[in-house]
């Protein structure tokens, strides 16, 4: 599954990276809201992590301006902004999920799992080849029917 992750500030850029990387997520990460929108408009994702206050152009604009060009990629907003109008804003603005700063890591995956799983995103098939078979939704590798114990690094390649 791949991610883009939109946040200008790295002290919460690297954890996030971090963690979702040790789960087997493909992480790319935008420093601004004009660079995500160069970003929407080549690759396709299965997820947005969003910032609000971003520089050049903020997380609700760019959460309105996808949703009004029919993207369907489910959007986490992830902001330091608490009150009830901001929430309201921003998912009327088209998020699916408002997690406020500072938040904890294991709350930010069980929120990534549950809106990919909500996502219109089809499960990609298990790959076999012989004896052996990946199958990416679970990240789990056997061969001969057997689990193989892969690190997040050795399932990467």
């Amino acid at each position: 599954m791949k991610i883009l992750v939109v946040e200008d500030d790295e002290n919460i850029i690297i954890p996030i990276e971090e963690y979702l990387d040790e789960q087997n997520y493909i992480v790319e990460v935008a420093s601004d809201g004009q660079a995500a929108r160069e970003f929407l408009d080549v690759f396709d994702y299965d997820l947005i992590v969003l910032d609000i206050m971003l520089p050049k152009l903020d997380g609700i604009s760019l959460c309105q301006q996808l949703r009004a060009n029919g993207c369907k990629t489910p959007i986490l907003m992830l902001t330091a902004r608490d009150t009830i109008q901001d929430r309201v804003k921003g998912l009327d603005a088209g998020a699916d999920d408002y997690l406020i700063k500072p938040f904890d890591l294991e709350e930010l995956s069980a929120r990534v799992r549950a809106l990919l799983r909500r996502g219109e995103t089809s499960l990609p098939p298990v790959l076999t080849w012989g004896d052996l078979s990946v199958d990416p939704s679970s990240c789990e590798v056997t061969y001969k029917q057997q689990i193989l114990s892969l690190s997040p690094k050795e399932y990467r390649y």
